[in-house]
């Protein structure tokens, strides 16, 4: 990528308006943005000063996904390759990796996690699948303990995604509750904790209660088979329609939301 000829004209070609892009071209136009006269931006960037683009574009693909909206879902995912693209292009420049060997990596790790497919096939059913791909990556990993396994779950994650995922790993090597009464229990007397530390105004023991009882709920989605960020992000999309639909009843009736009947703000919280 980074011994493209500037003055080629077959090169210089790619950059003008065509009816469709190939996959090369815009590896070279990526390079091009970041070459010599090309984007000031795009110049500058690091891959440390990527990484909440990374993030954002990967969410704006998981909302294109839930919308079930394919036109804004194939941007997203354009989306998210012009930031791999992005990485790649700056760590070649940097001599360290280019696309290619990306791509050679994540090729390998797909034979290799699939041995019943490119080994020796035999039949497997899809609910094995996820557990023999953690296998193999114990393995690559050269994992010899739950921890080491657990410290590679990604600080980036969202907190209840991370606790959910971490506490799957524990689970998975024995590490969890013998019943939901139990953890149902542990929940009961984190509130109540939550509840004292509050009433004493202790704003550290307070936070600290606050976030055991929440790490107790994402293990009590997990017992119970739930996954805590659909349920939290179903209710935040629920209580968003109904502030709405009370927004408008406020300016139909121009009456002022001091004015409006008590049930209609009781039926904005109870989202059961």
């Amino acid at each position: 990528m980074n011994g493209m000829d500037e003055k080629n004209p077959k090169v210089q070609n790619i950059f003008k308006e065509k009816e469709h892009y190939t996959y090369e071209d815009f590896l070279e136009i990526i390079a091009r943005l970041r070459g010599k006269d090309g984007c000031p931006w795009d110049r500058q960037q690091t891959h440390e000063s990527l990484r909440t683009c990374m993030l954002e574009e990967a969410y704006e693909a998981v909302d294109a996904i839930n919308e079930k909206d394919d036109e804004n879902l194939k941007e997203e995912l354009g989306d998210v390759m012009l930031q791999v693209v992005m990485h790649a292009q700056i760590a070649s420049e940097e001599g360290r990796f280019d696309m290619s060997d990306i791509i050679d990596d994540v090729a390998k790790k797909m034979i290799r996690r699939h041995p019943h497919i490119f080994g020796s096939p035999k039949a497997v059913e899809a609910g094995a699948v996820p557990a023999r791909w953690e296998d193999i990556k114990k393995q690559e990993k050269h994992e010899t303990s739950v921890y080491e396994g657990i410290c590679r779950v990604p600080k980036a994650l969202p907190a209840n995604m991370r606790a959910q995922k971490i506490l799957k790993k524990a689970a998975a090597a024995g590490f969890a509750p013998l019943d939901v009464s139990g953890l149902e229990k542990r929940v009961e007397n984190d509130f109540e904790s939550l509840k004292k530390a509050a009433d004493f105004g202790d704003v550290q023991q307070t936070e600290q209660r606050l976030g055991v009882l929440l790490f107790d709920l994402m293990n009590l989605s997990r017992f119970l088979g739930v996954n805590a960020e659909n349920s939290l992000t179903n209710v935040i999309e629920k209580f968003i329609n109904r502030l709405g639909s009370v927004e408008n009843r406020v300016n139909t009736d121009d009456s002022g939301i001091s004015e409006l009947p008590p049930e209609l703000f009781g039926a904005l919280w109870d989202l059961q």
